[in-house]
This record gives structure tokens, C-alpha cells and sequence, in this order.
């Protein structure tokens, strides 16, 4: 098989593309050959050494993929041979043959292709997850979403689509602002050029929203808690602020560490504001429930009512450039690759 590897923390830089055997499925495990994978902030952060949860290098990342099962391992039916399924993956998707429990493999919609289901897994299911079982959005509601043209940021955008009445805020690049109208997203704003917060509180004349899903991490999440409405949520799902370019830079993760907001359920209770935590890598071991979660995501596909935008693909060999482009914050979408 062919995988990409990170072979050290230098990121982009520090990507191989290399063969090895193809691995044989164990029991219980179905084998996929892989058609497309999606790339995520994770992956690029594990690149430099940034995500804890990277295994120790070389390794091959990878949480998503689509393909076609061509294996299967004792106790699993042979008549899934052939099946053309989306696959959640801890690490090792990043590569042209992976190996899978059978309960993290569901079968793609008919006259779905194999890009736009890489792109859903880690992407929608996060969205899903923070707007419907963490953050229980209702209609009506106030939504600021930070890096609303991402992947995830898209996926919200579409999801909040299917709520009654919710206004969301997001922020992006101006070049980025027509794309994001084009998701429903109902205020862009442009965070180069604007203060975020007072445009925030200008179009709510200054009372805020009800939930800040924030992927930047530092001061950003400081800032969200001050955003928040009465019984608001603020949602951390990611540090994307630790990555500054094309490297790790000490200085700047300690610097963003500091900002980070110093929290007790005291002061949270006395203002009456919830913070929450997700984090889809560490919920392996609740497989049924992201399942199930993942055939509604799935099923809304199915419906029209979610549609994946791929911003790029990139084949294998080109791993470092797909990183790049995530890293310089030029995508609008998903980024997926191809062996």
C-alpha cells in the first residue's frame, strides 16, 4: 500500500509519501480500499508536533475515509465485499488500503461520489455534534462560528440551515465573504479588518449570541465567553492559534497558552454560561453514538439538505501542498486527497 507519513514535526516539509505491504483485516474488521481521505486542522497541527494526540513519528494520520471494501475479517459477512462505504479512522487513513472495524464503516447513499463522502465524517460529525448534542441549538437562537469557511465552519453553516430561524456569524477573509453567504451564513464578518467582538455586538445591538463554537483556542476563547448571552454556550473544539506558518514556533504556543481564559464552575455558575469541550478523536470508545449521529448526517445528504464543498483535491504526492494551502488559511471547504 501507499501512505503518507510524518516522518517529524517540520510540517509540510516533513511529509513522505511510502510503500509498504497491505494490511490483512483481524476479526471483526473489514478491509477499504481507499478512494478518497479528508484532511483536517488536526492532521495539519499533527504535522508540526501540535496535537497531542499524534501518535509518535513516523506515523500516517488519518481519521476519514471513502471506499470500497475489497476484505473482510473473521465474523464479518462476506456479502460486504464490494460495498462502497465512508469509514471513520483512527490514524492510517492517510493511505490506499486501511483496516477497520466493521461497526466504523457505513455504506454511501446511491449516486454519491467517493470526495464528497471523505469529506463528511470528521467535518459534519463535529458540526452535528457540538450543534445537537453539546450546544442544543433551538430555532431562533444566535450562532458565531470562527473559521466559518473551513470545513467545519462550512458543515455548521449547512447544518444551522436545518433550524428554524437561526442567525449565525462567522469569520473568514472578505475574499470568502460570497462563499460563506452562499452556505447561510447570515453575517460574515471579516476578522482582518474588523473587530469581531464590536461587530458582533453591533448587529446584535449589543447583546450578544447564544452559542460561540470557537476552533481558534488563546484570547479567542476569552473573547467568546464575553460574547455570550445568558445561558449561552461557548463550544472549544480546537487551537488552531497554536500554528503560525509553516513551522512550530515555541514562543508563540506559550504566548497562546497564557491567553487562555481561567475558568470556575463559580464564576460560570454566577454567570449563568456554559462552557463545553469536543474533541470527536477521543470519543473512540463511543462508537454507537457517533454512528448513529453519523447516519443522520448521512441521511440529511441523502436528502439534499447538507452538501459537502470540497475546496481542493490533492493526489498523495502532493500531501505537502494540501497542507500548505490549509496552514495559509486559503481554503473555502474541504480538503481532500487522493492516492
Amino acid at each position: 500500500m501507499r501512505a503518507i507519513w510524518i516522518t517529524s514535526s517540520a510540517g509540510p516539509a516533513g511529509l513522505e509519501v511510502r510503500e509498504s505491504p497491505d494490511p490483512v483485516p483481524g476479526p471483526g474488521q473489514v478491509r477499504v480500499r481507499v478512494r478518497a481521505a479528508g484532511l483536517c486542522f488536526a492532521e495539519v497541527m499533527a504535522a508540526q508536533g501540535l496535537y497531542p494526540d499524534r501518535p509518535k513519528p513516523p506515523c500516517v494520520m488519518g481519521y476519514e475515509v471513502a471506499g470500497v471494501i475489497d476484505a473482510v475479517g473473521d465474523g464479518v459477512a462476506d456479502d460486504l465485499v464490494d460495498s462502497r462505504v465512508i469509514a471513520l479512522t483512527r490514524y492510517g487513513g492517510h493511505s490506499d488500503v486501511v483496516c477497520v472495524p466493521a461497526g466504523q464503516a457505513l455504506p454511501i447513499p446511491d449516486g454519491k461520489d467517493f470526495e464528497e463522502a471523505a469529506a463528511l465524517p470528521v467535518n459534519y460529525l463535529t458540526a452535528y455534534h457540538m450543534l445537537f448534542r453539546v450546544a442544543c441549538v433551538r430555532p431562533g437562537e444566535r450562532v458565531l462560528v470562527h473559521m466559518a469557511a473551513g470545513g467545519v465552519g462550512t458543515a455548521v453553516l449547512q447544518l444551522c440551515r436545518t433550524i428554524d430561524g437561526v442567525v449565525t456569524f462567522g469569520t473568514a477573509s472578505a475574499a470568502k465573504h460570497e462563499a460563506l453567504r452562499a452556505q447561510g451564513c447570515t453575517h460574515p464578518i471579516d476578522y482582518r479588518t474588523a473587530d469581531y467582538v464590536a461587530e458582533v455586538r453591533r448587529l446584535t445591538n449589543g447583546e450578544g449570541v447564544d452559542v460561540v463554537l470557537d476552533s481558534l483556542g488563546g484570547a479567542d476563547w476569552r473573547k467568546g465567553l464575553k460574547l455570550l448571552r445568558p445561558v449561552g454556550r461557548l463550544v472549544a473544539y480546537g487551537f488552531a492559534n497554536l500554528a503560525s506558518g509553516q513551522r512550530r514556533r515555541p514562543v508563540h504556543v506559550l504566548s497562546q497558552i497564557a491567553s487562555m481564559p481561567r475558568l470556575t464552575p463559580v464564576q460560570l455558575m454566577n454567570r449563568n454560561k456554559s462552557v463545553c469541550g469536543v474533541h470527536i478523536g477521543r470519543l473512540w470508545d463511543q462508537i454507537p453514538m457517533l454512528r448513529q449521529e453519523l447516519g443522520e448526517v448521512l441521511a440529511l445528504w441523502e436528502a439534499g439538505r447538507i452538501t459537502p464543498r470540497i475546496d481542493a483535491t490533492y493526489p498523495f504526492v502532493k500531501a505537502a501542498d494540501a497542507h500548505r494551502r490549509i496552514l495559509s488559511r486559503q481554503n473555502t471547504g474541504k480538503i481532500v486527497l487522493t492516492p
